[in-house]
């Protein structure tokens, strides 16, 4: 039976377990990374961990195994261990050449995937993930080697640790509800709270191989009982983590969920009010109004990339970066490490509400009356293949007049199209590389007129504008 044909997302390759990702195709992406890094970095240390995820401990040692055979040094994680911590421990050692991380991240249960992680534990680029493609062999190999088993979870959280302000976490009293989506944040998040005499009340922390019916994607419906839990508890707020802990989103103590669209500004105004840090900020085009508006207030360097996290890791390698996110749910401080992390976002959101001595929502009050408010959506339409691709030639030329009644002060196709208004709403139309399907993002100052902007660009999408 032919093999199936791989094809990295930037995110790297996932399918549905059983269907796609099978033990054969496993060992196929293993035999192209271990040929790569033992040619490049012949004796080379690489990394395996892998999430909660039914069956995500058996691929992990079979790609383990795989690579070890390439006469590379592999060391698997003794337990699961969430994204963040497996990049951390490539980047804190000099031998590590790569990192293999068996999760599909948000993605359903029924899922799983390969991320690749290079020796500074950041995302693959993409010309990187073609060169893996192209040494991927349609029928799997025999050769086996040997891993060794290592903590890689201990060292990330004493990391952790030590960049907090332990003293005013401790003497805050604060009492936080943590919901891990039964991921592998669980362990790690609260336990660090809770060293610091943090009250943390955790849900989905148990073994739940299917999620408990969860999609483990931080944002609404699936933080429905996480609202219920911060009101019932009188907590100051709730901090969610992805099924891999590179995301996050929150709950304030009023049962109200926080975009990672206004926590983004709002750790941002932590780290230079509350810290003294400076730098440049590197945002996705798709990037928030509110943290633009923020780090002109600040004084931060605003640095725009075309979407993929791939480009905002490029421009943290340059340096001078404080922070940086795409916009879905991934924020970097490239200080500890230049790829998202869920699991420090979530940690500075309770050391800001600590050190203000404020509840979550007023922190988000008290960046609405700096930067005011925005509401963010996003919607992606599936269309046919042939108009995907003409909107993708017609893109480059397009520049509307106006849209959902409103003139565009500004047009850029540097990415997709992206027109702006003059009271800093935006429409985003963006064709997927990988889908017959266009992303449409739009901010505007409240849900009529957002969705007004979004209705918009679907109509441009299709063709009916």
């Amino acid at each position: 039976m032919a093999m199936q044909i791989i094809r990295f997302a930037p995110d790297g390759w996932s399918a549905r377990v059983g269907e796609d990702f099978t033990p054969e195709n496993v060992v196929r992406v293993a035999d192209a990374l271990g040929k790569l890094w033992g040619t490049e970095h012949p004796g080379g240390r690489v990394y395996v961990g892998y999430d909660t995820r039914a069956g995500a401990d058996a691929f992990a040692r079979l790609a383990g195994e795989v690579i070890a055979s390439y006469g590379l040094d592999v060391v698997l994680s003794e337990t699961f261990c969430p994204t963040p911590a497996l990049g951390w421990t490539v980047a804190n050692d000099k031998r590590a050449c790569g990192g293999v991380m068996i999760t599909a991240s948000q993605e359903s249960a029924s899922y799983l995937g390969i991320r690749v992680r290079m020796p500074d534990g950041g995302t693959c680029p993409e010309e990187e993930l073609r060169v893996i493609e192209a040494l991927v062999e349609p029928v799997p190999s025999s050769q086996r080697g040997v891993v060794s088993l290592a903590d890689v979870v201990t060292p990330y959280k004493e990391s952790l640790e030590a960049l907090l302000d332990a003293d005013a976490i401790r003497s805050a009293g604060l009492t936080v509800v943590h919901d891990p989506m039964y991921g592998a944040a669980r362990e790690v998040f609260a336990g660090i709270l809770r060293d610091l005499d943090v009250n943390v009340i955790a849900i989905h922390d148990g073994e739940s191989e299917g999620f408990g019916g969860l999609h483990p994607d931080p944002v609404e419906p699936w933080v429905d009982e996480c609202e219920q839990a911060v009101v019932e508890n009188h907590a100051v707020a709730a901090l969610v983590q992805d099924g891999d802990g590179d995301r996050l989103g929150a709950v304030d103590e009023q049962g109200r969920f926080v975009a990672v669209q206004t926590l983004v500004p709002l750790i941002l105004d932590h780290l230079v009010e509350n810290r003294g840090l400076t730098g440049r900020v590197v945002l996705n085009v798709s990037g928030s109004t509110l943290t633009r508006r923020e780090a002109r207030r600040l004084g931060c360097r605003l640095t725009i990339t075309p979407i993929g996290f791939a480009r905002l890791h490029g421009e943290m390698l340059r340096g001078d970066v404080l922070l940086g996110s795409d916009g879905e749910g991934g924020i970097a401080v490239p200080s500890h490490l230049a790829e998202r992390d869920g699991i420090l976002a979530s940690l500075l959101v309770v050391e800001a509400m600590a050190m203000r001595g404020k509840t979550l929502g007023q922190l988000v009050a008290e960046l609405e009356e700096k930067a005011g408010h925005m509401d963010y959506g996003r919607r992606d339409i599936r269309l046919d293949a042939a108009t995907v691709q003409s909107l993708r030639n017609m893109l480059p030329g397009m520049n509307p007049p106006a849209v959902a009644g409103m003139e565009p002060v500004s047009v850029s196709h540097a990415d997709g199209l992206r027109l702006q208004f003059a009271d800093e709403s935006w429409v985003l139309v963006r064709p997927s590389r990988a889908e017959s399907l266009v992303r449409i993002y739009a901010e505007a100052p409240t849900v009529e007129e957002r969705d007004a902007l979004i209705e918009g660009g679907c109509a441009l999408a299709r063709g009916d504008a």
